[in-house]
């Protein structure tokens, strides 16, 4: 039975490498997860288990069509309605989602994070408060060539032709210009202590009601 409760959902978005899950981090580590979930567009890659995986290198994951964002935003709004919901797991070597599932309970805040959560309107409008993690591009480069060279298994050379191809193309064409839609610009991303002291207190200010 769903467990009706008033929930604030708060979207984490920026390009890649720019510490949003920094950010995700340090918020659970000062409120804790007991009445926090989160939820990772990097979960919702859509499964190409029905082409070669030679075709599956092939494809532009930087573009808003690689997500699912249509059960994303099924999976919010069931979280928002008290609904649990089973996110996938996406396997980053095979590019494949897996048959196993993680169960996500309904909480009273629930975070959302990943590089397109913006771009989609009926997605965005699920999220009452959207913060952007604004990095420099270097420094987010970095990040992401350790980050896949260490947990996704990808070689050097192939971390930079796809940031070459496809990450910086569809950062500027589609990650840059969402930063519209947000309430609040964090620079540095997780290295910004008042900012995130500031979601933290509005993050207490709710569970406490």
């Amino acid at each position: 039975m769903p467990q009706p409760k008033k929930n604030l959902v708060i979207g984490i978005g920026g390009g890649t490498g720019s510490g949003k899950t920094t950010i995700a981090n340090r918020i659970l580590e000062k409120v804790g997860t007991i009445d926090v979930a989160v939820i990772k567009q990097d979960a919702y890659y859509k499964s190409h288990n029905d082409i070669p995986f030679s075709e599956r290198e092939k494809i532009n994951f930087d573009h808003p069509n690689a997500f699912d964002t249509e059960l994303l935003t099924e999976h919010l709004t069931k979280l928002k309605n008290g609904y649990s919901i089973q996110e996938p797991i996406y396997d980053f070597k095979f590019h494949i989602r897996k048959n196993e599932t993680i169960t996500i309970l309904p909480k009273k805040i629930i975070l959302v994070e990943g590089i397109m959560i913006y771009e989609n309107e009926q997605l965005r409008n699920l999220m009452d408060i959207k913060i952007f993690v604004d990095t420099d591009a270097d420094i987010r480069i970095l990040r992401r060539i350790t980050r896949d060279m260490q947990e996704r298994a990808r070689t050097f050379q192939s971390v930079y032709e796809q940031y070459i191809k496809t990450v910086r193309p569809m950062h500027l064409e589609f990650v840059e210009p969402s930063k519209k839609y947000a309430d609040i610009i964090v620079p540095e991303g997780g290295f910004n202590n008042i900012a995130i002291d500031m979601v933290v207190s509005k993050i207490k200010s709710i569970l406490s009601e």
